[in-house]
């Protein structure tokens, strides 16, 4: 019934949620004695607004619901990519390892090695953008993306209000060209970020094979991505490795757990 949002939906991939996250948040346990519980939703009766896992749960919730609508009827559905692990509490990251598809930020992960090591062995997609990181939140050359690249996480580099935190009229191009100097990135690391950053898009699979070659999913196209396939090997092998070790650690425990 209403043309306009319709197309204007199906140009639409992703929610975010932008919010200060270094506000201080309302504690969500109420205490009766020497009882304590989570307060429920119908139960809210601060001034203040719910903490950030609250919003985080019920926006996955009824995005699942409009999605499911959506893939019925044949629509486009939406992704959720919030702002989350910027500053604040290193907790709205174990919110958003449950509740979202990727994240806006997650430089706070630096501060929770589980939680590291969780969004690492699930290739959760972090859109890290440095040069606002800098202007609002945390120098430079303190950023962690160096070292999640390294590591083999799931990173792309990302613009943040460039109207207001970058001097070109290209913010993206401005992203890679400082993080190359300041980072000594190579031209692998380069190719192999921007690949990343086609993988963790919304675009139809049409445009990610024009940019990534067929079977971009299961293979690597060097001669679309120019990253070569020894590299993407390791990061295959190396995430493998860490599955399999958690399997087996895991296996373990339970064994020791059944003899005891």
């Amino acid at each position: 019934s209403n043309l306009p949002l319709h197309i204007f939906l199906q140009t639409v991939v992703a929610f975010d949620s932008v919010d200060d996250e270094s506000q201080l948040e309302v504690a969500t346990v109420r205490t009766a004695g020497r009882d304590s519980r989570i307060i429920t939703p119908r139960e809210w009766d601060f001034d203040a607004n719910p903490p950030y896992s609250y919003w985080m749960y019920y926006v996955a919730a009824n995005l699942r619901a409009l999605n499911a609508l959506r893939a019925r009827r044949g629509l486009s559905v939406f992704a959720f990519r919030p702002h989350c692990g910027e500053a604040g509490d290193p907790g709205h990251l174990a919110a958003c390892f449950l509740a979202a598809d990727q994240v806006n930020h997650g430089i706070l992960l630096r501060k929770a090695p589980g939680l590291h090591y969780l969004y690492y062995l699930a290739q959760i997609g972090l859109a890290v953008s440095p040069l606002s990181n800098n202007k609002l939140f945390l120098d430079y050359n303190k950023n962690p993306f160096p070292r999640y690249f390294a590591q083999g996480l799931n990173v792309s580099l990302s613009t943040d209000d460039p109207l207001m935190l970058h001097g070109t009229k290209d913010p993206l191009i401005e992203e890679y060209c400082v993080a190359s100097q300041v980072w000594k990135l190579t031209a692998t690391d380069m190719c192999e970020i921007a690949r990343n950053s086609v993988l963790q898009s919304g675009w139809e699979p049409r445009f990610k094979e024009h940019f990534l070659g067929k079977n971009y999913q299961e293979q690597n196209d060097i001669r679309q991505t120019n990253v070569p396939d020894i590299r993407v090997a390791y990061r295959k092998e190396q995430l493998h490795n860490e599955i399999e070790f958690v399997k087996s650690e895991g296996h373990e425990a339970g064994n020791l757990l059944t003899a005891s």
